[in-house]
């Protein structure tokens, strides 16, 4: 334990070194230099991998891989591919729409309603991150509800917030460049320390074995789900849609293409971990990577603490930044210069998430209350299978705010659907709709034909806005 504590503190000191103490209004939201200059490629495509490289990530990695074999760990590198539809998209509205935000796009194109729907969903996937990221965090110090446990919660937390607080998202970029770099080390250097295990026990596969043709079977099954979401999950991010506006469009283009093939290689390095632990038999309590960092000893575990430490932290900060530019400029709809009664706000806002966002850790207290509390909060991922045509054919003739709504809410509502027949036993959605085999069939069929359901409402909301008065609609953008 104190050798973790050491950890943090050397932790805390670099990230407090290296973050800026007194930044601009402007600095704050949109991450230039004292210069005005914008953040260079590498800095901003090493600042958006990261900031997925979360602890849930690597931790949901390394389950799969152990749950799955090779095909579990690659379905979830395979959503990093979202950085580059994002990119591909985000750059199209900025270079022939001029727009600085999705908001304003989404306000453009669809009008106030739809802008405050899309921003709900929003607010919940700020909430989720900050206390999926503390508890993955936590556990690395000591066992769930421990003293050391919610120590370690709310001391990282705090650290987080201090200097999120004093330079908001130039905070969140410049740390990222020093997280990512140690992390993308220690992944390789974990990735090699695992290598003689794997020749003595054998690479997890179905001809050795160790991987049964169900398993295989259910990775892939996930992997195409991986591939469907990506044409939706990423705009539901705004740590990674924020990073989108930051630069040139051309240069955001290439930062992001960078980001999605940097992020996917490290969250491939790290479900070897996941390997290990299925090669070696060794379980998943409480979670595959500390049960193979408690088989390492002490070296490994301090080196998978330092690795939850720097993952979560990207991610938590670049939340706060995020959450501070929703309350202040997406939320109030500003799109002007940014003053200081905005980063007032912000900040503000930023206090609020981290007491708020901890609160489900608290649900461990309450049988039975827990899980449906925490995955009540990830039901954004499978609900916004709506914003693919939204944002992808959103160039289309006649796009309004009846296209807007006819694809989000049937995503939305099936969303629900498959909450509450996972959680609460409600069996909604007809066994025809499976596609594939394990526990993810269930949510590929409902995410193939969601997604084919939501376009087609798009396309008829496309029907109703040509038959309306020119005056009625949004704009002819």
């Amino acid at each position: 334990m104190i050798w973790s504590v050491l950890a943090l503190g050397a932790y805390a000191m670099v990230v407090l070194w290296i973050s800026p103490r007194r930044v601009s209004e402007r600095q704050f939201f949109d991450a230039s230099s004292a210069s005005g200059a914008a953040p260079r490629i590498w800095l901003l495509g090493v600042s958006a991998a990261v900031s997925w490289i979360m602890a849930k990530s690597i931790n949901n990695a390394i389950n799969l891989s152990a749950d799955y074999g090779f095909w579990g760990g690659a379905g979830y590198a395979a959503y990093w591919l979202s950085f580059i539809v994002a990119g591909v998209v985000i750059h199209g509205l900025r270079t022939r729409g001029g727009y600085t935000s999705l908001t304003q796009f989404l306000t453009h194109r669809y009008g106030g309603a739809a802008t405050k729907a899309f921003l709900v969903v929003i607010a919940i996937r700020l909430f989720n991150e900050v206390w999926s990221n503390t508890k993955v965090t936590a556990l690395f110090f000591g066992d769930e509800g421990s003293g050391i446990y919610w120590a370690a919660a709310l001391g990282f937390t705090l650290l987080t917030l201090f200097y999120s607080w004093r330079g908001g998202l130039r905070s969140s970029v410049l740390t990222d460049g020093f997280q990512m770099l140690l992390l993308a080390a220690l992944a390789v250097l974990v990735s090699l320390f695992l290598i003689p295990g794997f020749q003595t026990s054998g690479w997890p596969s179905v001809n050795t074995g160790v991987v049964t043709p169900a398993m295989r079977a259910g990775g892939i099954t996930f992997l195409g789900l991986a591939l469907v979401q990506i044409f939706s999950y990423p705009f539901h991010d705004p740590v990674l849609t924020d990073r989108a506006f930051i630069n040139d469009p051309g240069k955001m283009l290439r930062a992001f293409v960078l980001a999605g093939l940097l992020g996917g290689g490290v969250i491939l390095l790290f479900s070897f971990v996941g390997l290990y632990a299925l090669s070696g038999g060794l379980g998943s309590q409480p979670t595959a990577a500390v049960a193979v960092a408690r088989s390492l000893g002490l070296g490994m575990m301090l080196i998978f603490n330092v690795i939850m430490m720097l993952s979560a932290g990207s991610t938590l900060d670049s939340t706060f930044s995020s959450t501070a530019k929703f309350s202040a400029r997406d939320w109030p709809g500003r799109f002007d210069e940014p003053d200081h009664r905005q980063v007032r706000l912000g900040r503000k806002a930023m206090l609020v998430m981290a007491l708020l966002g901890n609160l489900p850790l608290l649900s461990l207290y309450i049988d039975g209350i827990g899980p449906a509390v925490i995955a009540a909060t990830t039901i954004s991922g499978t609900a916004v299978m709506g914003l693919a045509p939204i944002f992808i054919l959103a160039r289309t003739r006649n796009a309004n705010p009846w296209s807007f709504h006819l694809a989000f809410w049937p995503g939305v509502v099936l969303g629900v659907a498959k909450l509450l027949e996972d959680f609460v036993g409600w069996h909604l959605l007809p066994a025809w709709m499976t596609l594939g085999q394990g526990a993810y069939a269930s949510t590929l069929g409902l995410n193939v034909y969601g997604v084919a359901l939501c376009t087609l409402g798009f396309l008829v909301g496309n029907r109703v806005g040509a038959m309306l008065p020119r005056a009625a609609r949004v704009s002819e953008s």
